[in-house]
């Protein structure tokens, strides 16, 4: 599934070629997890006036309304003038004046979602209980080690659930987790201060990597002008299971938590 470093590696991609463009037309093809929202008929002639991000959600903002776009578990964004004749897996083309905006998803577990306003009812249910931005001003460590101390789930799954922080992946915490020397399965709760920090700073730096990476391909994501990302090939446990630790040589373990799989190593990473 795209993660923040590979929506935030989309959106830069294609967010200035596009802004300030004039909307032509938007077709759909097959369903998506949820309806539009509109009729797109209705957003012919609008403004592209910029691309933002809320998590894993890119928010098209328009002379009149948003676009959210969410990547599911395998979409992809294209965008470019000449793009070939949409294929059975092309669920949204939007026309404009500078080339065509197309979500490519061939599990359709994206959404395309028009809203009015931010404040739209919809737009709370999708985006109110996010937690705080990783690379953003408002992610302290002191405030992360608080929000830690109120859950008592592990911490690998506490990262996952981004309501203390968002987009911090399965790849992307399996590797901040083992950067900080904390065990996926330590609780949250227990996670002393001093740790907190260590944690705080392995996000921000992992995600930071990631972005200069082009963030990671393991099947088929690619951004919007179709470079793919390279930051799996750095992986120090993610998907390593079996192969010594690039520190130490222990070999990589992999159990699962919550449906997913997680890395690391049993000497570098302590409860």
């Amino acid at each position: 599934m795209p993660e923040l470093p590979e929506v935030e590696v989309t959106r830069r991609s294609f967010a200035s070629r596009i802004a300030g463009a004039s909307v032509a037309s938007v077709s759909l093809g097959k369903p998506l997890r949820w309806p539009l929202g509109c009729n797109p008929v209705d957003l012919a002639g609008r403004q592209v006036l910029g691309v933002g991000r809320r998590g894993k959600y890119l928010i098209l903002e328009l002379d009149q309304g948003f676009l959210l776009l969410h990547l599911g578990m395998s979409g992809s964004l294209q965008f470019g003038e000449g793009l070939p004749p949409s294929g059975p897996h092309d669920h949204l083309n939007i026309v404009t004046s500078r080339g065509t905006l197309r979500l490519h998803d061939p599990r359709r577990f994206g959404a395309v979602i028009y809203a009015t306003s931010l404040q739209d009812g919809v737009v709370s249910k999708l985006l109110g209980g996010l937690g705080v931005e990783p690379l953003e001003a408002g992610f302290d460590p002191v405030s992360f080690h608080q929000a830690l101390k109120r859950r008592r789930s592990p911490i690998k799954q506490v990262l996952l659930a981004g309501d203390v922080v968002v987009g911090v992946g399965n790849i992307y915490a399996s590797e901040a987790l083992f950067a900080a020397g904390i065990r996926p399965t330590t609780r949250a709760d227990r996670i002393s201060l001093p740790r907190a920090r260590k944690l705080h700073a392995a996000i921000v730096a992992v995600l930071q990597r990631a972005l200069a990476l082009g963030g990671s391909t393991l099947r088929d994501f690619s951004s919007a002008e179709g470079q793919s990302g390279y930051f799996q090939l750095d992986a120090m446990v993610y998907g390593r299971v079996g192969q010594p630790c690039r520190v130490c040589g222990t070999a990589i373990r992999q159990i699962r938590q919550g449906q997913r799989s997680t890395y690391y190593c049993p000497s570098c990473q302590k409860p």
